[in-house]
């Protein structure tokens, strides 16, 4: 509870970022009708880049789009006829599922050397998930390993956004049809 104690700056800062758009978009025109369900999805993305990695919304871009690609990949291949083995025939979707999953695994690599790297020279795990998840694993012999350590990041990704921008957009729409509420 305190590790997540320690977040609130990052998420403070996230909304205040995005509501400081709005603010701008109001104050230009007046009145406005805002899409907020891709503010939402960049809120949560940056968010989950802070807390989860220590980093921006601008290092994670790529991989939140990777993965998005996947999940659309493997929703359109999971609605045709399942043939067993066509996962390894290297069609066009197949090749590209696995080229996605390379890049994501290699970006992934990427940070955490960067963080491990940090930590032998002296730097503090720092308070973000991935820090904690590091510093475990290094107190403990025979921690997770990284290919582990490359799922539990990917989880981090895909999972929270959705999730916590779908709850966010649910709760506009519940305030905006219970005025009384947002009182």
């Amino acid at each position: 509870m305190e590790k997540l104690k320690l977040m609130l700056p990052a998420f403070h800062s996230s909304c205040a970022e995005m509501l400081g758009r709005w603010e701008k978009l109001v104050s230009v025109e007046r009145s406005c009708e805002v899409d907020v369900w891709v503010d939402l999805q960049n809120l949560t993305r940056d968010v989950i880049s802070r807390t989860a990695f220590g980093s921006s919304f601008e290092e994670g871009k790529r991989i939140f789009g990777l993965q998005e690609q996947q999940a659309l990949l493997g929703l359109k291949a999971s609605q045709s006829v399942h043939i067993p083995g066509w996962r390894l025939v290297p069609t066009n979707m197949n090749r590209r599922m696995k080229n996605i999953d390379k890049e994501v695994q290699a970006l992934l690599i990427d940070i955490i050397r960067r963080r491990e790297k940090a930590m032998r020279a002296g730097e503090g795990a720092g308070d973000d998930l991935l820090g904690l998840l590091l510093e475990s694993n290094m107190k403990e012999n025979g921690g997770m390993s990284l290919h582990d350590v490359i799922e539990e990041c990917k989880l981090f990704y895909i999972a929270g956004q959705e999730t916590t921008s779908v709850l966010l957009l649910w709760t506009m729409v519940s305030l905006s049809v219970h005025s009384d509420w947002q009182a």
